[in-house]
């Protein structure tokens, strides 16, 4: 079965006379387990691939399919429901909240989606000993390294058990042994079974997927198996 499936998207910014095509009829299949890796250079629309893919904006034209479901079919509710039972995310920027502790951060998202507090708690913890951290949940950001701020930043992706894992640039702010560190994170978590979509211009980084999707002006041009 297919994670994630893409058929001619296309995303079109700006009026006509005045219009950046950042898409041009991609098409992509991501079988569920499969570790991918999309790389292309600055503008190349591989971030607004990403986007796509996990529904967190909508394609000019063209269709989308995660785990099965239809994205053009579901209500702006139904696609927040799908994004939280299917996907968790991981940006460049940490997005961690400085006042609260690396527990508050990986909880806060359960919080919105309405996970009872104690189920929370556990779901948190759990995920913070699974990348590492447990013996930081009670360290703010300010008291955390960059590579702990980035696993607590995956920890809070992965505390809902999210079959699909999406990463825009993971290790952009860290440096070359913390990237390490954090990119045999995203293997293991592979190896365990995860979906996982990263984008980056590294090539080094893009190796650590299974399979390299290469954008470039807005189109795919070479997807080696």
């Amino acid at each position: 079965m297919y994670a994630i499936q893409a058929r001619r998207l296309t995303k079109t910014y700006g009026k006509p006379g005045n219009q950046v095509h950042a898409l041009r009829g991609v098409n992509v299949d991501i079988p569920e387990g499969q570790f991918v890796s999309i790389m292309g250079p600055s503008g190349s629309g591989k971030s607004t691939l990403m986007h796509l893919l996990g529904l967190l904006d909508a394609p000019t034209s063209g269709g989308i399919r995660v785990m099965g479901q239809v994205a053009s079919q579901l209500s702006d509710k139904q696609r927040t429901i799908a994004r939280r039972e299917h996907m968790g995310f991981v940006f460049q920027a940490f997005h961690l909240i400085p006042r609260a502790t690396a527990l508050q951060n990986v909880m806060l998202p359960m919080a919105l989606s309405g996970t009872p507090y104690g189920r929370r708690k556990d779901l948190g913890a759990a995920a913070l000993r699974a990348v590492g951290l447990g013996d930081r949940m009670s360290n703010r950001p300010s008291e955390l390294s960059g590579g702990q701020k980035q696993r607590v930043a995956i920890a809070r992706a992965l505390a809902l058990q999210p079959p699909i894992l999406l990463a825009d640039e993971p290790t952009g702010n860290l440096d070359s042994h913390t990237t390490q560190e954090i990119m045999e994170l995203f293997r293991r978590l592979h190896d365990q079974g995860k979906t996982i979509v990263q984008v980056t211009h590294d090539r080094d980084m893009a190796r650590y997927g299974e399979r390299v999707i290469v954008v470039k002006d807005g189109q795919i041009l070479r997807r080696p198996s």
